[in-house]
């Protein structure tokens, strides 16, 4: 029996098929393909819109990261640029197929902890051992997705916790428009206020999506202030650079489990909870496949592990009808494999804009799936082991060089297997709550 919010003209996912033994995993996907005139007739101003927030948030924040970790690991440019080829291609690449593929908003992008814990690593391991470990957490993370037994974790730990876990990561995206309203009222006031008077008048909100009103805002911000501060020079088109991996005992075991826990749990689990929250049905263990796959195409321009990723999924599926925001995806794909192609160019332009511009722009594209993420978290049961999960991953608790929100699902799941005994004895007897999540149902902002 189909759960009550989904299509019944559309097959079910092959992995929650296969969970039934009803059909080889992997065998086909969850809808019929789409082709080129069906996304074109589904395609619209929201889903462009949305497509084009996630990649200015992609493209703007996480290439800073990216950047500042490289370079005080002393990289060269010419290794920085093929980083952020890399990182975006692949992301684009995956995502188009996957979303034309399953007909879902399936966004995948780079591990942000991953490479936030690169830091410390490239201080006392060369960038060739480095490379080393990210062949090898790609080839891990594809030998677990093809064993299958990433979904039954997944489906293991009650979506309660989960969105505990991604209501913590998300909260921080939230406070920054404060904290950019604060710092730089003159950019990020007008994106709030157009934000505000966008949602609060529908009329207005049908002809100009909230979100892309925030960001015309913001822009015209940026330019009547005089704050948009760019330099001409240097490369235009990314030109790869592939680094020979060097295998060595100290760098496999110090990064390899910690990068691959990261995209299969903190990464992937974001994505996969977010996904589900909006109606979608994502198929776990390929997710975990496509992500291996890709880490290694990525490994081979010198670049870390390639996930499914919660904020640009969030962004994705902020808007619009469930069966139309794949084009949203498929946008925000065909849109980062060009600027991959632009990518020293894409980051000089990035960074020329205020920090408080990207800042306040990606906290108000998220605050939709934040308040979802804390209905989810908090409103029915295993409430105790959400906000022992929530507290941890806000914690900042980092063991083994492993990010805290794999620590917060660890212990708030323990917690809550000890000391919610009812709402798992109910867990358990329905099948279904272990593949799907309630649908929250999509804004029209």
């Amino acid at each position: 029996m189909l759960p009550s919010h989904q299509d019944p003209h559309v097959t079910p996912p092959a992995e929650n098929v296969a969970a039934h033994g009803r059909q080889p995993l992997l065998e086909r996907p969850g809808v019929r393909p789409a082709g080129v005139r069906q996304v074109i007739r589904d395609l619209g101003l929201p889903y462009v819109s949305n497509g084009v927030i996630g990649l200015v948030f992609s493209a703007s924040g996480p290439i800073a990261v990216t950047l500042a970790v490289g370079t005080a690991g002393g990289l060269t440019e010419a290794q920085l640029a093929s980083w952020v080829f890399g990182i975006l291609f692949s992301g684009g690449a995956a995502t188009v197929v996957m979303s034309l593929l399953y007909r879902q908003p399936l966004g995948f992008a780079w591990s942000i902890p991953g490479t936030v814990l690169l830091g410390p690593s490239l201080q006392h391991l060369s960038f060739a051992e480095v490379v080393g470990a990210f062949f090898t957490s790609g080839l891990l993370v594809l030998a677990l997705g093809s064993t299958g037994v990433i979904r039954r974790i997944m489906a293991a730990v009650p979506m309660p916790i989960v969105m505990a876990m991604v209501a913590a990561v998300f909260l921080k995206f939230g406070t920054d428009i404060v904290a950019s309203t604060q710092a730089n009222p003159v950019v990020a006031a007008p994106m709030v206020v157009a934000f505000l008077v966008l949602t609060a008048v529908p009329a207005l909100g049908r002809f100009l999506p909230p979100v892309l009103g925030t960001l015309v805002a913001g822009c015209l911000a940026v330019a009547a202030s005089g704050q948009f501060s760019f330099h001409a020079g240097g490369p235009v088109l990314a030109a790869p650079v592939f680094t020979l991996p060097e295998f060595t005992w100290a760098a496999q075991l110090e990064l390899v489990v910690p990068l691959a826990l990261t995209v299969l749990f903190v990464q992937n689990g974001q994505g996969i909870a977010v996904l589900r929250a909006a109606g979608h049905h994502p198929p776990v263990n390929v997710f975990a496949i496509i992500s291996g796959a890709f880490s290694l195409l990525n490994a081979g321009c010198g670049a870390v592990s390639a996930c499914v990723t919660g904020p640009t999924n969030a962004l994705l599926t902020s808007s619009g009808t469930k069966g139309r925001q794949y084009t949203a995806a498929v946008v925000f794909g065909v849109l980062a494999m060009a600027c991959a192609l632009l990518a020293p160019a894409l980051t000089q332009l990035m960074l020329a804009a205020p920090t408080e511009f990207i800042l306040a722009l990606g906290g108000i594209a998220m605050l939709r799936a934040l308040q979802q993420a804390f209905v989810a978290a908090f409103a029915t049961a295993f409430t105790l082991g959400s906000l022992v999960t929530f507290v941890v991953t806000m914690s900042g608790l980092s063991l083994f060089n492993i990010h805290p929100a794999f620590w917060g699902l660890v212990i708030g799941y323990t917690v809550s297997r000890v000391l919610e005994h009812a709402d798992h004895a109910a867990h358990n007897a329905k099948p279904t709550s272990r593949t799907s999540a309630p649908p929250v149902k999509a804004s029209a902002n």
